[in-house]
C-alpha cells in the first residue's frame, strides 16, 4: 500500500531506490576475494609450519603447562657413633600442599584436615584462601598421617614424598650431632659441619600433570639420586649417656646455670663423649626456639679456668730448670702484694714444696714461681698449649670459644701472677682438656677429633719432656689423695690424678660473686688413657669449690668409662709395690 500526501512528489518503491542502482567497480570484489584467500593461505601455512615444520614450539608450550621436572630427593647420609649406632637417620615422610583455587573445602573438611595436620583450623583456612597457585600446608608429615589425609579425597590437596630427619639419642648427643631444617639442610652441629658430604645429589623425574596438579604419567627415563655419605663420629654412645646423666644430675643438685663434660682418648685425641646441660631434643622442633639451649657450651663458651692452670706453671718451672720437685717456697703469711693488688690463699700454708703448691692449690706459691719467668716464656707455653686459638675441630661456632690470651708485651707483673693460677686468661673446656693431653701423654700434644681416627696419629708437638710429665703426674695424684683439694674425685680401685679449679665469673669487665667450678683428671695414672674435664657454671646450692662440685662428677664419669672400656684396676699396683719395699 502506498500512502500519498496531497502535494507530495510521486513515491518510489523500495526496490526502485536510485542508490541501489549505482554499480560498484568490479575490481573491488575481486580484490576482497583475493585478500581473503591470501589470509586464509597464510593461516594454513602458519598452522602447517607449527604442526609439521616447527612442532617443537607448540610441544614446548604444552610442556610448560603440563610437564614438570620433579626433584627426587637423595637420602641424607647417616650419622653414626664409633660402634655404628645411629645418631641421626632419615626416614620417609610426606609434604602436604594445596592449590588454593581448587581447594574449595567446607568448614567441616577444614577442621578435619587441620586436626590430622595438628594445625589451627583458622590458620589452615587462611592458607587455603590465599591467591597463590601453590602453598605448603605441612612438611615432613608421617606416612601414616599422609594416608589418612589422602583418604579424605579433598579437592586441591596434594602430597609429595620427602624425608624427615630423626635422632635416636634425642637430647643426649644433640649438641654434637645438631639438626636439620625442614628442607633437610644442616643447621647446627655435625649436621652443618658435614653438610656437603651428608647431602648427596638429588635425582630427577619428568612427569605430565593435569590442570589440577595430579601426575598423569612419567615421561623419559628417571635420573636416580646419589645418596649422601655416612659420617662416623668418635663418640661412644654408652659414655655419652653416662656423661650427660652425670652433668644433668650435678646441675640439678647444685642448682647450676649449666654444666659440661668431655671425655678424650689420650692415645689419639678422639672425643668419646661431649655433653652439655641444659640440652634440647632435635626431634621436637618446638624446643629449638631457645638459642641458649642449642649452644654447645663446651666448645663455644670461654671461662677463666682458675687453678686448673697451676700444673702448667709448675711444669714450665721444672722444664726450665728453675725448680725441682722438692724445691721449697715460703707461702707465708698466705698473702702476696704486687703493686696495689693482693693475692691470697685460703690458708697460710707457710713452707710448701713445688708439689705441695699443686696439691694445696696455693695462689701465692704459683705467683712466686711465675715471677721467675720472662712474660714471653709463659706466653709461648700457653700458646703452644692451644690457648687463645681455635681448637680446629671443624665444629660450627668454635671460633667464639677460642678464649683470651693477651700479647705478652702488654703483661704487667700482677697479670703474669694471676695468669699463673688461671685468672686474667680465658679458655674453652675443649681447649683445657686438650692441654691436659700433654700430661696424659709423654709431653706431646695431638689434635682433638670428633670423628674416628682410622690411622695411627704421628707424635704431636712436644711441649714438655717425659721427665717433667712424670713429676707433674705425681703431683696430680697428690691432689686427689688425702691432703689434696679433690679427695672426692677418687675412683675406687684406680689411681687418679687431676686438678681442681674455682674461679669468679667476669661479667662486663667486673668480677662477680658467681663461680665456675671445674676439674680435669687423668685415669688410670699407671698407664694414662683418658682425660676427663668437668665444668659446673654458677653452682648456687651452698657449695662452689671445684673439688666438692666438679670432683664427684668426674669420679662418676671416670668410674663408668673405666668399667665400660674394661680397663683393669691399677690401685693394687701401689699397694703391692709398697709391700715389696717394706713400707706397708
Amino acid at each position: 500500500m502506498v500512502v500519498r500526501r496531497r502535494g507530495a512528489a510521486k513515491p518510489h518503491r523500495f526496490a526502485e531506490n536510485p542508490i541501489l542502482k549505482l554499480a560498484l567497480p568490479a575490481w573491488r570484489a575481486k580484490f576482497m576475494g583475493i585478500l581473503l584467500l591470501v589470509l586464509f593461505a597464510l593461516l594454513l601455512g602458519k598452522a602447517f609450519y607449527l604442526q609439521v615444520v616447527d612442532s617443537a614450539f607448540l610441544q614446548a608450550r604444552g610442556d610448560d603447562r603440563m610437564r614438570r621436572d620433579l626433584a627426587v630427593p637423595a637420602l641424607r647420609g647417616k650419622i653414626l657413633d664409633r660402634d655404628g649406632n645411629l645418631l641421626a637417620v632419615s626416614v620417609p615422610a610426606r609434604s602436604i600442599w594445596a592449590i588454593p583455587a581448587d581447594a574449595r573445602l567446607s568448614g567441616a573438611e577444614i577442621r578435619q584436615l587441620a586436626k590430622l595436620l595438628e594445625m589451627d583450623a583458622d590458620a589452615l583456612r587462611r592458607r587455603l584462601s590465599g591467591k597463590g597457585s601453590f602453598v605448603y600446608l605441612q612438611r615432613q608429615v608421617s606416612p601414616e598421617t599422609a594416608e589418612r589425609v589422602a583418604a579424605l579425597k579433598l579437592p586441591g590437596i596434594h602430597q609429595e614424598s620427602e624425608f624427615r630427619r630423626t635422632y635416636p639419642s634425642a637430647d643426649v648427643a644433640a649438641h654434637v650431632v645438631g639438626f636439620t631444617g625442614v628442607d633437610d639442610m644442616g643447621l647446627e652441629g655435625m649436621e652443618l659441619a658435614f653438610q656437603e658430604k651428608l647431602t648427596g645429589i638429588p635425582g630427577q623425574r619428568s612427569v605430565i600433570r593435569d590442570r589440577r596438579g595430579q601426575i598423569v604419567a612419567d615421561i623419559g627415563a628417571m635420573r636416580p639420586p646419589q645418596n649422601g655419605e655416612d659420617i662416623r663420629l668418635s663418640l661412644d654412645s654408652r659414655l655419652q649417656f653416662l656423661a650427660f646423666a652425670a652433668i644433668r644430675e650435678a646441675a640439678r643438685e647444685h642448682r647450676a646455670k649449666s654444666a659440661s663434660a668431655i671425655v678424650v682418648d689420650a692415645k689419639n685425641g678422639e672425643i668419646l663423649a661431649l655433653a652439655n646441660w641444659p640440652s634440647y631434643n632435635p626431634n621436637d622442633r618446638s624446643s629449638l626456639a631457645d638459642p641458649s639451649l642449642r649452644r654447645n657450651r663446651a666448645i663455644t663458651d670461654s671461662f677463666e679456668p682458675g687453678s686448673t692452670l697451676k700444673p702448667f706453671t709448675v711444669a714450665l718451672a721444672l722444664e726450665k730448670g728453675k725448680f725441682r720437685f722438692d724445691s721449697v717456697i715460703d707461702c707465708a703469711p698466705g698473702r702476696l702484694t704486687i703493686g696495689n693488688a693482693t693475692i691470697s690463699d685460703t690458708h697460710s700454708y707457710g713452707l710448701l714444696s713445688i708439689a705441695q703448691i699443686v696439691q694445696k692449690s696455693s695462689n701465692v706459691g704459683s705467683s712466686k714461681i711465675a715471677a721467675h719467668f720472662p712474660p714471653k716464656e709463659m706466653w709461648e707455653m700457653f700458646d703452644a698449649l692451644g690457648f687463645g686459638v681455635s681448637p680446629a675441630l671443624g665444629f660450627p661456632g668454635e671460633e667464639s670459644g677460642r678464649g683470651r690470651l693477651r700479647p705478652w708485651k702488654n703483661w704487667r707483673p700482677i697479670e703474669q701472677a694471676t695468669m699463673s693460677y688461671g685468672h686474667g686468661i680465658s679458655v674453652s673446656l675443649v681447649q683445657l682438656v686438650r692441654a691436659y693431653l700433654a700430661f696424659a701423654r709423654d709431653g706431646d700434644l695431638v689434635p682433638l677429633s670428633l670423628t674416628v681416627q682410622d690411622q695411627p696419629l704421628p707424635r704431636g708437638q712436644q711441649i714438655f719432656s717425659p721427665q717433667t710429665v712424670n713429676e707433674i703426674r705425681a703431683m696430680l695424684e697428690m691432689v686427689v689423695n688425702p691432703g689434696g683439694t679433690a679427695t672426692r674425685a677418687q675412683v675406687s680401685g684406680y689411681r687418679v690424678g687431676g686438678k681442681t679449679g674455682t674461679a669468679y665469673k667476669l661479667e662486663g669487665g667486673v668480677y662477680t660473686r658467681k663461680y665456675v667450678a671445674s676439674f680435669v683428671g687423668i685415669v688410670p695414672m699407671s698407664t694414662p688413657r683418658y682425660v676427663i674435664a668437668v665444668l659446673v657454671d654458677e653452682p648456687s646450692a651452698g657449695q662452689h669449690f671445684g673439688g666438692s662440685v666438679a670432683g664427684p662428677v668426674f669420679s662418676r664419669i671416670a668410674s663408668g668409662v673405666l668399667n665400660a672400656r674394661n680397663v683393669a684396676p691399677d690401685a693394687l699396683l701401689v699397694v703391692e709395690g709398697a709391700k715389696q719395699m717394706g713400707t706397708l
